[in-house]
């Protein structure tokens, strides 16, 4: 009752903000993100009949509190389903992506741990069946089952068997280059769970941000499939700043952005003022991810790294669903 799996972060290109049930984890609206090869996570999870309780180790620390209760909460899932009450694990994780400044590292880490469960306890699984549970540990976290790009479908149902991520386009499809500018490794101050409910429950504009999502992400899916890069790069980035608006308009306010997220954002547009297309997104958090063409790589690359308060460029392709190592 063994297996190891890896699972890369994803970046939504329209955003999913907002849940209409916590408990399952639930969305307000469907989303539609581009699986990166650069950060991923890597987890072993090994079943064992003699332990008295699930250990968890993230980068070889052992971690206990609201971490540990969320990771054995979440085996809880796959114990339940396989029938497997009682039976604890060894939970060995090794995360490739900056924790908690606006990097996802919760989608990979999530889609990780959902698969090597799932091959452990010999689930064997489908695509779909994977991605609602996973759903169940990180909302976002069910579309980096897939590579390529890839469909949130929010669904209708109360229990949650319509929402799961489904593959519009196979990682091949089209050759763009994110590159993720570092700005800070420091933790949020306000968590994206706790922001996001924030937002629902009394942004002035987020009723607006709803209404505007269904076109967006019909549009931004025909650009993908015609490969436009110019359609799908306003539209990802119309769609980003719309949804930072929407902590703007909550009580108390609040935003992810630093002083240095502006100055990038600034330094994108500069970028599109000298005939170099590129657009920028922004999860919840302060660093910015930058969309750009390959041949465009070492002009686009050479601003970013130039401008006051990067401290790092990481350069992620197109990247790959779950793999078992």
């Amino acid at each position: 009752m063994r297996a190891t799996a890896k699972a890369h972060t994803n970046i939504a290109l329209i955003k999913y903000w907002g849940k209409r049930n916590e408990e399952l984890i639930l969305p307000t609206n469907s989303s539609l993100s581009v699986t990166l090869d650069g950060f991923y996570t890597e987890t072993t999870v090994h079943f064992k009949e003699d332990l008295k309780r699930d250990i968890f180790t993230l980068n070889k620390e052992e971690i206990t509190n609201i971490a540990y209760d969320r990771v054995t909460n979440y085996l809880d899932l796959f114990r339940n389903y396989a029938n497997k009450q009682g039976v604890f694990a060894e939970v060995h994780s090794i995360n490739k992506v900056p924790t908690a400044a606006g990097f996802a590292s919760s989608a990979s880490g999530f889609a990780a741990l959902a698969a090597a469960s799932a091959k452990a306890l010999q689930l064997h699984l489908t695509d779909e069946e994977l991605s609602r549970f996973t759903r169940q540990g990180s909302g976002s976290a069910c579309r980096s089952i897939y590579g390529g790009f890839v469909e949130w479908e929010k669904g209708q149902r109360d229990d949650g068997m319509d929402s799961f991520a489904i593959q519009i386009a196979p990682q091949d499809h089209w050759d763009i280059r994110v590159a993720a500018v570092v700005l800070t490794a420091k933790e949020k101050d306000v968590s994206s769970r706790i922001g996001m409910k924030r937002t629902v429950d009394t942004s002035v504009f987020y009723d607006g941000w709803l209404e505007s999502l269904p076109k967006d992400l019909q549009e931004i899916k025909e650009g993908i499939m015609a490969c436009d890069f110019e359609k799908v790069g306003a539209i990802a980035e119309a769609n980003c700043l719309k949804m930072h608006a929407t902590t703007l308009g909550a009580y108390p306010p609040f935003t992810y952005w630093q002083d240095t997220t502006m100055t990038v954002m600034q330094t994108v547009q500069q970028l599109r003022k000298n005939n170099i297309p590129a657009y920028f997104t922004i999860d919840a958090g302060p660093n910015v991810k930058v969309l750009y063409l390959p041949e465009d790589e070492q002009r686009v690359l050479d601003k970013l790294q130039n401008t006051e308060g990067v401290s790092e460029v990481i350069v992620s392709k197109v990247g790959n669903g779950i793999s078992y190592v």
